[in-house]
């Protein structure tokens, strides 16, 4: 009995701090694991970074990733696997894709091959990824990255790697990897967009298993602070003139350090991409959004995701059992401003329509206004019409943690600043202030904010300003407040929580 007794003393300041807080060590345990956010995807347990193999079929949605599922670090490469019908709720599947004699399995796509062109079957899903070789590698040969394929005939549950793999080796490129796979409807040929160290190389194939190197793109045009890596193609229309777009994620050389994705705007012939300007343009100013791309198979619609996150501090994060989550998925849009087309990005409406209004501000003309004293965790927030001034929203607790959206009219930027934000500890590239340029020239401005547990996602002006930023705060953010140095104008203020 006093054994028992004395076990029962031992637990309960664990049990006391799940319920009030007790130790440091005990208040830690709990705080990382509520870390967690509500509404975007996180593996279980091990470690996430690029999505992969994004592709729609039967009324499913798959995203696979490069995961490592024996510790919440990078390492021996996997494709990880969920799978969800709204693209909000996500079911984390058996790992896909193991390492193998070839090498880890490194990034890639998967397609839907209708018409049979592999010769695996019809409506086959098939995998193009890169093998890593990690022993070639060792040898310093640059022969380590190829690209292989692998295939599922029942809806990407099981998986058959391919024979014949590789089936694109590497020519003597040392990075030569992450190919994104599209079927060019004019040229009868699947395309493939491969980064090779500092651009992009294109291949044609007929069957995915031979392919033609056609053109290359990039070498004295862009960002190239650092390696180019997860490239994607494809049209987009607005107003009735077709553009096509390739995305590039880079690191480091982000416009706000680390990793970063650039985009170029031109035309794609089925060999060669053509810019149509040499400016430098990105696709979100935030340091926490990289390797993203669209959706296979989805008609017109043009959905991304990213991985949210930043090579800078990646593996550092404060989470103990996993490491690293997926941005919200995003449409994606084409815009001209003075003559000059962007890509714009928004909440997808599936994400769109799984909040609830809590709160709604009428307009009044005050200089603060204290939005809520206790919010929910997972949350957005809409203001429509706001004059264009200074202002800022602060997201802060009871320990003095804050986060802070913003716009400075003098400089013509949005910001975010996390310095003050909560456990910056495990990186002094963490704690700093991030600015993006405003590209509207409105006179109002309209922003959606998306908040969950560690994250805030903010669009202004219908997604033409884009910034996504981490944070890991002492305890939850539970207050909001909006301040400017002059009194606030806008037409309407709204909070609304998520609905699990």
């Amino acid at each position: 009995m006093m054994k028992k007794l004395a076990f029962i003393l031992l637990a309960l300041p664990l049990f006391s701090y799940a319920q009030t807080g007790s130790t440091k060590q005990d208040k830690q345990m709990v705080q990382v694991e509520n870390y967690r956010p509500l509404y975007h995807f996180t593996p279980k347990e091990g470690w996430m970074n690029d999505p992969n193999g994004m592709v729609y079929n039967n009324g499913t949605y798959h995203l696979f990733y490069q995961h490592n599922p024996d510790e919440p670090k990078w390492g021996p490469m996997h494709w990880g696997h969920a799978t969800s019908t709204d693209l909000v709720h996500w079911e984390e599947q058996k790992i896909a894709l193991y390492p193998d004699s070839l090498g880890t399995i490194f990034s890639g796509s998967a397609v839907i091959d209708k018409d049979n062109t592999a010769g695996f079957g019809k409506d086959a899903m098939v995998a193009i990824f890169t093998h890593h070789n990690h022993k070639e590698e060792d040898k310093r040969t640059g022969l380590h990255q190829y690209q292989s394929l692998a295939y599922s005939l029942d809806q990407g549950k099981t998986w058959e790697k391919y024979k014949g793999n590789p089936v694109l080796p590497n020519p003597g490129i040392w990075d030569f990897r992450d190919p994104k796979v599209m079927w060019h409807e004019k040229s009868q040929a699947w395309i493939m967009t491969l980064a090779t160290k500092d651009c992009i190389t294109f291949y044609s194939s007929k069957n995915l298993k031979e392919w033609k190197m056609e053109s290359s793109f990039g070498k004295e045009i862009g960002a190239h602070g650092g390696v180019w890596e997860c490239p994607d193609l494809f049209p987009m229309t607005d107003n009735g003139v077709t553009k096509w777009i390739l995305l590039v994620s880079i690191n480091p050389g982000g416009p706000n350090g680390g990793s970063a994705t650039q985009y170029f705007v031109g035309d794609f012939d089925g060999k060669h991409f053509t810019t149509d300007d040499t400016q430098i343009k990105w696709l979100d100013w935030g340091t926490d959004n990289y390797a993203g791309v669209t959706w296979n198979n989805v008609k017109d619609r043009h959905l991304f995701i990213g991985w949210m996150s930043n090579w800078q501090y990646a593996n550092e994060v404060p989470t103990l059992k996993w490491r690293s989550a997926s941005t919200i998925p995003r449409e994606l849009s084409l815009t001209s401003i003075n003559k000059q087309y962007y890509v714009a990005s928004k909440p997808a409406k599936e994400i769109e329509n799984t909040f609830k209004i809590s709160k709604t501000i009428a307009p009044k003309k005050v200089n603060e206004i204290l939005l809520s004293d206790h919010l929910p965790t997972g949350f957005r927030l809409d203001i429509s019409k706001l004059k264009v001034q200074d202002f800022k929203i602060i997201l802060f607790n009871k320990e003095g943690n804050e986060l802070t959206v913003g716009y400075n009219k003098a400089k013509d930027q949005y910001f975010i600043n996390r310095s003050e934000s909560g456990n910056i500890s495990f990186s002094h590239d963490f704690p700093k202030k991030h600015v993006a340029p405003r590209l509207s020239k409105e006179s109002q401005v309209d922003m959606n904010v998306f908040f969950d547990v560690t994250s805030v996602e903010f669009f202004a002006d219908n997604g033409l300003s884009v910034m996504t930023d981490i944070f890991f705060p002492d305890s939850p953010m539970t207050h909001l407040k909006i301040t400017s140095n002059a009194p606030l104008e806008y037409q309407n203020i709204i909070i609304s929580e998520y609905k699990k």
